[in-house]
C-alpha cells in the first residue's frame, strides 16, 4: 500500500472524498436506462435480468456494515481504496458482458462499493479540523443524492446515442481517477480499534440481511403470500434475532449493539430508515409522472433523456443545502437539522400532491423535497458520531447508511405494490392511476412526518463536530451527558 500523504489538505480531502461518493451514487443510477432493454440484451428473462439490480442492492447491504468494522480495525483509506478497486473490477466485467451471469456478478461487484460514503465520512471525522467537520460530513452525505440525480440524464444520453457497455466503461473510469486521487491526497487515520474480525457475525449479517432484502426486493414478482417471500422473511428474524445474541456475547462484536441502542444512535438510525423511504419514493413516482403518455390525463409524455434533465437539478439543490444544514447544526444542533429536513420533506410531498400537472411542478417538487433530504442527510453523520468514539466511527456510519438502505428497499416495495394494484385501462394496458400516484406521495409525506417524530426523541446534542471522546480500554466510550 503506498504511503499516504503526511500533512492532508482539507478542501482536497473534502473535494476527492465527496467525489468518491458522487461516482458510487453514479454507479448505483447508470443503469437504469438500460433496465426494460436488458431482458433483450442478455438474452434472458425480464425476472432473470431484473438480478442485474438485486445483485447490487444485496452486495451494497452486506457489504456496508463489514466493511466500515473493516476499516475501524485495518485502516478506512485501505477499505475505502478496496471499495474503489472493487468498483472498477465490477465495471469492467459489466463492460465486457453479454451474458446475463457475468453481468450480474459485475453488479455485485460494483455493489460491494458502497461503503465509500461512510467510510469517507469517517475519515473525515479522523483528518479534518473540528470546525471543518460538520460542514464537510454534510457534503460527503449529499453526494449520494447528487451522483443519483446527475447520472440519470448522464446515463439516458449515453444509453441513446452510444453502445450500453459504455455506461460501464465511464464508471470504470471514474472510479480510475477517484482511486488515483484518493492515492494521492487523502491520508491513512491512524485512528484503529484493533481485535478480530467478527466473521460469524458477518455471516449472519450477511444472511440476515440478504433474506430480508431478497424477500422485499422480489416478493412482488413471486407473490406476497408465496412459499419462497414468506420462508425468506421467516429466515430473515430468526437469523437476525441469533445474530444479535451472538453480537451481545461476543467480545468483538461487527456491530456493537449496546452503542447502537443508545437512544441518540438508535432513533437516528430510525429516523435514517423514514428518510431513505421518503428519499426513494420520489426517485418511483416523478419519473414515472414524467413519462406516462399524455393520453392518462396526468403523464406528462416526456422522454428518459428530459426525464433525466428534470430530475437533475434535485441533486444540485441537496449539495447547495448541505453546508446550510452544517450551519443550523452548528448553531442549534443536528436533532433540529435532521427535524427541520424532515418537515421539508413532508411539505415537499404534500405540494406534489396538489402540483402535478406541468413539467415546472415536478422540478419545483423534487427541489423542495431534496433541500429537505439535504438538510437531514447532513445531520445524520453529526449525530452518529456525537455518540461514539473515533474507534467505532466508520462501522457506525455505515450501519447508519445501512439504515437508509432499507428505507429505500421498503419504499420500493410498497411503492410497487400500490402502483400494481391502483390502475387504468389505456389501450389494453394496465398503467398506474393518478390517485396511485397521490397516495404513494401521501405515505412519502407520512414517512417525514414520522421521521420528525422519531427524531424529537433524540437528545439534546452537543454542538455539531464535538468528539464523543475517547473510548475507554474495553472499546465501549462512555455514554455523553446528554443521551443519559
Amino acid at each position: 500500500m503506498p504511503a499516504s500523504p503526511a500533512s492532508p489538505r482539507p478542501n482536497a480531502v473534502v473535494a476527492v472524498l465527496a467525489l468518491a461518493g458522487i461516482v458510487v451514487a453514479l454507479m448505483q443510477t447508470l443503469v437504469i436506462p438500460i433496465i426494460p432493454e436488458l431482458p433483450k440484451l442478455l438474452d434472458a428473462s425480464a425476472s432473470d435480468a431484473a438480478w442485474a439490480v438485486t445483485a447490487t442492492l444485496l452486495a451494497s447491504a452486506v457489504a456496508t456494515p463489514v466493511v466500515g468494522r473493516l476499516g475501524d480495525m485495518f485502516g478506512k483509506r485501505r477499505m475505502l481504496l478496496l471499495s474503489l478497486v472493487l468498483l472498477i473490477a465490477g465495471s469492467a466485467v459489466c463492460g465486457l458482458s453479454d451474458a446475463l451471469v457475468p453481468m450480474v456478478a459485475g453488479r455485485a461487484l460494483q455493489g460491494l462499493s458502497a461503503a465509500v460514503i461512510p467510510l469517507g465520512i469517517s475519515i473525515m471525522r479522523d483528518e479534518l479540523p473540528v470546525e471543518r467537520l460538520a460542514g464537510a460530513t454534510a457534503v460527503m452525505s449529499a453526494s449520494l443524492g447528487v451522483g443519483g440525480a446527475l447520472g440519470l440524464p448522464a446515463a439516458a444520453l449515453i444509453a441513446d446515442k452510444l453502445d450500453w457497455h459504455m455506461l460501464f466503461w465511464l464508471s470504470g473510469a471514474l472510479g480510475v481517477v477517484s482511486l488515483v486521487l484518493v492515492l494521492t491526497l487523502v491520508p491513512e487515520s491512524a485512528v484503529r480499534t484493533g481485535g478480530r474480525f467478527d466473521v460469524l457475525g458477518g455471516i449472519g449479517m450477511a444472511a440476515g440481511l440478504a433474506s430480508l432484502l431478497l424477500a422485499i426486493s422480489k416478493g412482488g414478482d413471486w407473490g406476497w403470500s408465496s412459499g419462497t417471500t414468506l420462508g425468506l422473511f421467516a429466515a430473515a428474524v430468526v437469523i437476525l434475532l441469533v445474530w444479535g445474541w451472538w453480537e451481545l456475547h461476543t467480545p468483538d462484536p461487527l456491530v456493537d449493539l449496546r452503542t447502537t441502542a443508545r437512544r441518540q444512535v438508535l432513533f437516528t438510525n430510525l429516523a435514517s430508515v423514514a428518510i431513505g423511504f421518503s428519499m426513494f419514493a420520489m426517485s418511483l413516482v416523478l419519473p414515472q409522472l414524467l413519462q406516462l403518455p399524455e393520453a392518462t390525463g396526468y403523464g406528462l409524455g416526456r422522454s428518459l433523456l428530459t426525464t433525466g434533465l428534470v430530475m437533475a437539478p434535485s441533486g444540485l439543490v441537496m449539495m447547495a443545502f448541505a453546508p446550510v444544514s452544517a450551519k443550523v447544526s452548528k448553531s442549534r444542533g443536528p436533532k433540529v437539522t435532521l427535524m427541520i429536513g424532515a418537515l421539508i420533506v413532508a411539505a415537499g410531498y404534500g405540494l406534489n400532491i396538489v402540483l402535478m400537472a406541468e413539467v415546472w411542478h415536478l422540478v419545483l417538487v423534487s427541489c423542495v423535497i431534496s433541500a429537505g433530504i439535504g438538510f437531514a442527510y447532513g445531520a445524520m453523520p453529526s449525530l452518529i458520531m456525537g455518540a461514539v468514539p473515533p474507534s467505532e466511527t466508520a462501522a457506525a456510519n455505515s450501519l447508519n447508511t445501512l439504515m437508509r438502505s432499507l428505507g429505500t428497499s421498503v419504499a420500493s416495495a410498497i411503492a410497487g405494490v400500490i402502483l400494481a394494484q391502483m390502475t387504468i385501462d389505456l389501450g389494453g394496458f394496465a398503467l398506474p392511476s393518478e390517485n396511485a400516484f397521490k397516495v404513494v406521495m401521501a405515505i412519502g409525506a407520512g414517512a417525514a412526518l414520522l421521521a420528525t417524530a422519531l427524531a424529537s426523541f433524540i437528545p439534546r446534542h452537543r454542538p455539531a463536530g464535538t468528539p464523543a471522546g475517547p473510548a475507554p480500554a474495553d472499546g465501549v466510550a462512555p455514554e455523553p451527558a446528554s443521551v443519559r
